[in-house]
């Protein structure tokens, strides 16, 4: 698949007039950008995939190209580049590493809305074999993905006063849970919104049926204290400057907002928006993804894409105390106005940017995901 795609908007294909808050303005006129994922099309993105399908960013005189992230693709190496997507949609960790004055050519990306405001990483162990807090990994083989990915849980295992390769054996997971179901490894490193319900989706060879919750032992990094911040929208410093481009950066983050949005309240829609942009997973795995990540943007009690601090600065500790990072990022190295710029923009819209009724619903697990 080409990771680089156009999407047929359902509300909003090219040609058509569409109205912003300029007045009406045709395809012509439109302002190209384009925004790279943090990985490849999944329901973590839906709110991406709906703004440009319902016509938001057309709404506010964008058109966007969505740029598909993977393995092969580093969104906020993709981002710093001079001619790179002007938006690149990656976890807080990465970002300041690629930032530090440490590295060649530091990157000047600057995060201008944080989207999710949980953590969505887990460890997760058998009930029958359990690790239960960090401080257990001791003696035991612990699954983790590297490129960044491990941060939580190596912050968390130091915490307990525990080493890699003195305290327990770390073991580099590939992204799927296929280790930890052959017994390879003791713990495994889960996304509650995606790895974690691979395992909800196979079935158990003891009983014949699929494996329940209760089967398992859960570590979650939020209960813990080393939670870090992950998916954000980024852009970079030298192109923010140029004129004009502020304004670009929010009225992309109003379209990203509204998206969101939408997805909070119809997440069926935003399951087939981003079936329709090429997700090869199945649809109910899709629906999980879809729940758990409304889950970690939702409610945003301070506006969507507001940065929680408190978790800003345990992120910037952890680089620091892990020797990611050589110095605290600079203090531009996220900036609240345009967030705040875009919420005005939509302040007569109507759209809920706080969510604060909002409460997740309980999903089937199907087998395979299916």
């Amino acid at each position: 698949m080409d990771r680089t795609r156009r999407f047929t908007a359902a509300a909003g294909a090219a040609g058509l007039l569409a109205v912003s808050a300029f007045g009406s303005v045709s395809a012509q006129d439109l302002t190209p950008v384009s925004v790279v994922l943090q990985w490849v099309p999944q329901a973590q993105f839906a709110g991406y995939f709906a703004a440009d399908a319902l016509g938001f960013w057309e709404e506010q005189g964008l058109d966007v190209t969505i740029v598909d992230g993977g393995p092969d693709v580093a969104p906020q190496v993709e981002g710093s580049l001079p001619n790179g997507p002007e938006f690149a949609v990656s976890w807080v960790p990465r970002v300041l590493a690629v930032r530090d004055p440490s590295v060649p050519n530091p990157s000047d990306l600057v995060n201008i809305a944080q989207t999710f405001q949980r953590s969505g990483t887990l460890s997760v162990s058998w009930a029958d074999n359990p690790v239960p807090t960090p401080a257990d990994f001791a003696g035991k083989r612990v699954g983790v993905w590297d490129f960044g990915n491990e941060f939580e849980v190596t912050a968390a295992a130091r915490e307990a006063g525990l080493e890699p390769g003195e305290d327990y054996e770390r073991v580099i997971q590939a992204f799927d849970m296929s280790a930890f179901l052959a017994r390879e490894i003791d713990v495994a490193e889960a996304m509650i919104y995606n790895e974690y319900a691979q395992v909800l989706e196979t079935e158990n060879p003891a009983t014949g049926e699929l494996y329940q919750p209760e089967d398992l032992v859960v570590i979650d990094y939020n209960e813990v204290g080393t939670a870090m911040l992950q998916d954000a929208v980024h852009a970079r410093a030298s192109w923010l400057a140029e004129e004009g481009n502020e304004d670009i950066a929010t009225r992309f983050l109003a379209g990203v907002f509204k998206g969101w949005a939408y997805c909070r309240d119809n997440p069926a829609d935003c399951v087939q928006f981003t079936v329709d942009a090429g997700s090869t997973l199945g649809l109910g795995h899709q629906n999980w993804m879809m729940n758990e990540i409304n889950a970690l943007i939702w409610p945003s009690p301070n506006g969507i894409g507001a940065m929680p601090q408190e978790t800003w600065d345990k992120t910037v500790q952890i680089m620091l105390d892990a020797g990611l990072i050589t110095e605290p990022p600079s203090e531009d190295a996220w900036r609240g106005d345009l967030t705040e710029a875009a919420w005005a923009l939509l302040a007569d819209s109507g759209v809920d940017l706080n969510g604060e009724g909002y409460e997740k619903a309980v999903v089937e697990v199907t087998p395979r995901g299916e």
